[in-house]
């Protein structure tokens, strides 16, 4: 649980691609699931969405969830359901890589803001052992200090995300 900052992830149709200081904060809810609020920043303006994680398998004790967001945020009709798998988390819970079993997504997810390179290295060679194709990973921009709560002028609620969710969904 807790804030989570994304130091690499491969291109996604749910993300704007001039995205900065993206990060992730999960909140344990009273019934089990997890709230997530994922957030990034574009020319000054905070975009995210809302959604809530499940585990894929109840019986399991294997770290597979499924994410359902809703879109568009301001009118929840349309669920999207995707799947995120914890692949590999340290034993102090400092850092984490995140896929899905189409290998199509992958991030690197860290408590602060940086990881050492070393560890970033040794989380990409776990991710190539694992069959991801790691040349698609790009390193993503982080301010220092990142931005604090909800700092900065808001797109319109998570438009963007919910804009690139709906049409991509529809060319599918």
């Amino acid at each position: 649980m807790g804030r989570w900052y994304e130091i690499a992830s491969f291109p996604s149709r749910f993300q704007p691609k001039s995205g900065i200081n993206t990060r992730a904060t999960y909140t344990l809810r009273e019934d089990g699931t997890v709230n997530v609020l994922n957030e990034t920043w574009t020319d000054g303006k905070r975009g995210y969405i809302e959604g809530t994680a499940y585990k894929a398998d109840p019986s399991s004790d294997e770290a597979k969830l499924k994410v359902k967001f809703y879109v568009p945020p301001f009118l929840p009709i349309i669920p999207v359901v995707g799947d995120y798998w914890v692949l590999f988390i340290d034993d102090d819970y400092q850092y984490a890589l995140i896929g899905q079993p189409t290998r199509k997504y992958l991030w690197i997810l860290c408590r602060q803001n940086h990881l050492d390179e070393e560890i970033y290295n040794q989380l990409v060679q776990r991710a190539k052992d694992e069959g991801y194709d790691v040349s698609k990973l790009h390193k993503t921009a982080q301010t220092d200090p990142p931005p604090e709560g909800e700092e900065g002028e808001e797109d319109t609620k998570g438009f963007f995300f919910s804009s690139l969710l709906l049409v991509n969904k529809a060319r599918k």
